[in-house]
């Protein structure tokens, strides 16, 4: 049953579709939908979305998705061997600690882990 009021889909620009579903199928396990040669939906397990194709990738400036992680340590390395690049090292903030990357189409995420002492889900 969908939520009102709730996010409800993502569309993201991307440069490279095939390098985009490689990757989120290899780092997270995401399922995919093909709808033609310039647009493919995908499904986390809780949220829907979709990946369109774009001249540029989603700029760095707008909007970030952060994804969470029950180990950040072990996701930067899996990052890195998905052909992401760390373009933020692991940083604490109030709550937790995260890091942010580049996929190989060049899009920007974050992915975050709660601070041990701090198990509230800020």
């Amino acid at each position: 049953m969908r939520a009102e009021n709730r996010i409800d889909y993502v569309e993201i620009p991307v440069t490279d579709l095939k390098k985009t579903r490689e990757f989120f199928t290899s780092l997270f396990g995401w399922s995919f939908q093909e709808w033609g040669d310039e647009y493919m939906s995908f499904s986390d397990g809780r949220l829907d979305g979709g990946f369109r194709q774009s001249a540029e990738p989603a700029p760095s400036a707008g909007v970030l998705l952060v994804f969470f992680s029950e180990n950040l340590e072990r996701d930067v390395q899996r990052v890195k061997d998905f052909g992401g690049t760390i373009t933020q090292d692991i940083f604490s903030f109030p709550g937790g600690r995260r890091f942010h990357f580049v996929d190989p189409a060049g899009t920007e995420y974050a992915i975050w882990a709660e601070d041990a002492d701090d198990k509230s889900g800020a």
